[in-house]
Order: C-alpha cells, then structure tokens, then sequence
C-alpha cells in the first residue's frame, strides 16, 4: 500500500515543524546557553534567539541571577569546646557559563556543601565570645574562602551572612551567670572607687577646715541649721570654739 503525495506532504510538514521546534531556543536576558557540538564544547549563546541543530547540537541553560543559598544547620564546636549550632545563607552568581558546566558536576550542590565545611571549619577555630561578638569579621573570612575556592567554577560568592548562633540551655544558664557576675563585679569597683573619691574630698575638705577657725564656726553653725530642720529627738550641745583652741594650744605642749 502506497502513500499518496497529499499525505506524504502532511508528514513532511509535520517533520520540518518538530525539528524546527527542537532547533529553537529563546533564551532570557539573564539565561545563557552553553553549547555543546557532538559533545565538544562550541560556545555560550544567548540571550535572545537560538538556532541549534536538532541530534547534532546541545544546549544546557545556565542562570545568571544571585542564587541564594540556605546553609543548613551544622553543630560546630568551637575553639573553647563550646557545641553550638549554626545557620548561614550565602549569596552567589555565575560569572562563566562554561566553567560553572564543564569544570563542575552540579555547581549549586558543590557550592552548598563547601558552604558546609567551610563554615565548620571557619566557626571551629574561633571561641564562642568571637562568634556572638565578631560575626562581620567571620562572615567576611566564610566569604573569602567560598570565594577563592569557587573560582575555578566560575562562581562569585557575594556575600554570606550567619543567621543564627544557637546555644543548648546549659550553656545559655551558664553564660547568664558569667553576665551576672560581670556586672556585680562592675557595680562593686564602681562602688569602690566613688567612696575613695568621697573619702579623699572629705579629707581634703578636714583639712582645709582645720587651717581657719572660722570655716569650722560656719560648718558648725550650717550642722545645727540641718539638725533643726529634722524632725528628731536628737539633742545637741553647743561646743564652744574657744575650747578648740585650748585643745590645740595643749596637744602643741
């Protein structure tokens, strides 16, 4: 049984639009294709319109936009052996296409698991006091390090940012006691040092009262005044100063 040319026409025409459709590729403003010809790597197209040839040609589209990349949690011990765990996520983007293909399996899988090991190794050679207190610092050094290492991927890593420091609740009891401490210790070297002051301007104060008999008339007077003023059984006899000085004159004897 022969086909006849109408329905042979048909079949043509239905060819031509599959393989037009396979040859055709519309690519973003932020896509990229890396072409591969019979296997060899033959360029990076795009964006815009793309001819391929169907059974011959390849493409794999690449994305160009930051990816942001959710680090899960990892238990860290930290230099002091302090466990603590740790969550991150790390900002990148695909500068060469055709490193990020040929040179790596699958760039985001990598990158996310030497995210991993690069924020253990980092956070473990630092003191729990460090992590809380420089996280800029140690977000920078995580940064550099993903960044020199995906290099040869053709990924830039542009910025990494620890999320979160979690402590169990032994250690988060015992870091508020070791604050409490600090602060009660503060308070009693404040409380120290502002009675030294007081004794040193009150000696000073003994002294200057020492060298006039009439300023020690005036405090005296000024003592009474406070003393009267108060609500108080207290009952105060006059000290003349004429026996101050009879005091004085005796003790030079």
């Amino acid at each position: 049984m022969f086909l006849d040319l109408p329905m042979i026409l048909v079949y043509v025409t239905i060819l031509l639009i599959l393989l037009l459709a396979m040859a055709i590729r519309v690519l973003r403003e932020y896509d990229r294709g890396v072409v591969f010809t019979l296997g060899r790597f033959t360029g990076v197209k795009g964006p815009g319109l793309i001819i391929l040839i169907p059974f011959i040609q390849q493409m794999v589209r690449v994305d160009l936009r930051i990816i942001v990349l959710d680090v899960p949690t990892q238990d860290v011990i930290s230099h002091d052996n302090v466990s603590v765990h740790v969550n991150a996520v790390v900002y990148y983007r695909v500068l060469d296409p055709e490193k990020a293909i040929i040179q790596v399996e699958d760039f985001n899988a990598a990158t996310s698991q030497l995210a991993q090991t690069t924020l253990r190794s980092v956070l473990g050679g630092h003191e729990l006091d460090e992590m809380l207190a420089e996280r800029e610092r140690l977000n920078y050094d995580i940064q550099a390090i993903l960044d020199k290492q995906t290099d040869a991927w053709g990924i830039k890593i542009s910025n990494v940012e620890i999320k979160h420091i979690d402590l169990d609740e032994s250690m988060v009891r015992a870091i508020a006691k070791q604050a409490e401490a600090e602060r009660e210790r503060r308070a009693k070297v404040i409380n120290a040092k502002g009675e030294l002051e007081a004794s040193e301007n009150l000696l000073a104060a003994a002294e200057k009262l020492s060298q006039n008999d009439l300023g020690i008339q005036l405090r005296y007077l000024q003592t009474m005044s406070d003393i009267s003023n108060d609500k108080t059984n207290t009952i105060v006899f006059p000290f003349p100063t004429e026996l101050n000085k009879f005091f004085k004159g005796n003790s030079k004897e």
